[in-house]
């Protein structure tokens, strides 16, 4: 989008808020506005200036049974990650929060309590693979860019998961096929049995049945057995 409005590209060195050396942060200090900044953080520990000066946050989630069966595969095949010698083992330490960022229900609820908050957008995958630019046109609301229809459709044709693995091998190098493996909504059931299907159920229930963070999951749509 900001290329479209400013043709600024994204770079890597900007990937991911919470890593890198030191000097990264003076770096992005002296990025011009607009700069974007993507994080895994969990709400509480955001940097504290975003909150009081009320920087507009996208945050975007995906169904717990797919996230799972993703960070399984990622973290398999990230060599700074760890590894783990079956799905099995991963899946408990996912459902005890054993895992890099730990619980994914304890993430979530951060956030569901400033999901009304006017400077936070949520929005999750799986709408976004059912209509993209429909998502896209929320975003451009929400950050005030404005784009037309046209510069829309430009943004959907560069930004479908089909078009960034085609071009991952530019933009994420030796790691392409760690990011960008098969982008689907579904592919837990390829390693979920009935058992742990109905473990993580009960999980959900536990923390975000009835929140409105839960119902814009749309659980019952996307993780029943």
């Amino acid at each position: 989008m900001l290329f479209e409005l400013h043709n600024k590209e994204p770079t890597l060195d900007q990937a991911m808020l919470e890593f890198g050396k030191p000097e990264k942060y003076e770096y992005l200090k002296q990025q011009p506005s607009p700069r974007v900044l993507s994080s895994h953080l969990t709400y509480e520990n955001i940097p504290k200036t975003f909150i009081e000066k009320k920087t507009k946050i996208l945050l975007i989630l995906r169904n717990p049974k797919d996230a799972v069966v993703s960070y399984y595969h990622f973290s398999n095949n990230n060599p700074v990650l760890p590894t783990f010698s079956s799905w099995d083992l991963f899946f408990k330490a996912f459902l005890s929060g054993d895992v890099i960022y730990g619980s994914y229900f304890d993430y979530a609820l951060g956030w569901e309590k400033h999901i009304d908050d006017e400077n936070i957008l949520v929005l999750t995958f799986e709408d976004m693979k059912a209509d993209l630019p429909a998502e896209l046109r929320k975003i451009s609301d929400f950050y005030g860019l404005n784009l037309t229809d046209e510069q829309i459709q430009k943004v959907e044709e560069k930004s479908t998961f089909k078009s960034m693995k085609e071009n991952s091998g530019d933009t994420h190098g030796k790691l392409a096929n760690v990011f960008f493996r098969k982008g689907e909504v579904g592919d837990w059931k390829s390693l979920f049995t009935e058992e742990q299907s109905k473990e993580l159920d009960a999980e959900f229930e536990k923390y975000l049945a009835g929140t409105k963070l839960g119902e814009k999951i749309n659980y019952p749509k996307y993780c029943t057995f």
